[in-house]
């Protein structure tokens, strides 16, 4: 299983720097010395980010040493479909706790499978980006949403619904 996912930072090694910060137990390899699996994820992932549509829900995660409430939180962003949105709100909500919003949006800062467990998705009241804590910030998670053609407003589009409406 994957113990950690990163999105790339402004360098190839300031990525492998921040990974050994979080995993320091690890050995660092190359692409092409990686497991088969891991290639894949990286395939995968890439494509994702690329606009190629995939839920990774099937990428095998270890959650050793994550907090219980923090498991809760990414199974639930888990399931957000690509192109679909939550608020942290919503999020709280749905796992029983509407005042946990806060919670919520440390947790998902705290993500250790960006975009695996895809906290990009999740937005601030009002449909506003809200934070984003890999490299690139906010700038980076209207990117990744704009690439799976998702909507930051649940009102309808100019384009939405009926062409002879707009007649």
């Amino acid at each position: 299983a994957l113990v950690g996912v990163l999105l790339p930072e402004g360098s190839e090694e300031a990525t492998r720097a921040r990974m050994r910060r979080l995993h320091p137990a690890l050995r660092l390899v190359g692409i092409v010395d990686a497991p088969a699996y891991v290639r894949e994820a990286i395939a995968r992932i890439a494509a994702m980010l690329g606009g190629e549509p995939d839920d990774l829900r099937d990428l095998p995660l270890d959650m050793t040493g994550v907090p219980a409430f923090h498991r809760r939180v990414y199974a639930l962003v888990r399931d957000i479909a690509p192109g679909h949105t939550l608020t942290y709100g919503e999020v709280a909500a749905r796992l029983g706790d509407p005042t946990a919003a806060r919670a919520v949006g440390q947790a998902l800062g705290r993500n250790p499978f960006a975009p695996v467990i895809p906290c990009h998705r999740v937005l601030a009241s009002g449909s506003r980006a809200g934070g984003f804590s890999a490299g690139g910030g906010v700038d980076t998670k209207l990117r990744m949403l704009q690439a799976e053609g998702a909507r930051m407003s649940r009102e309808p589009g100019l384009f939405d619904g009926d062409p002879a409406a707009y007649r």
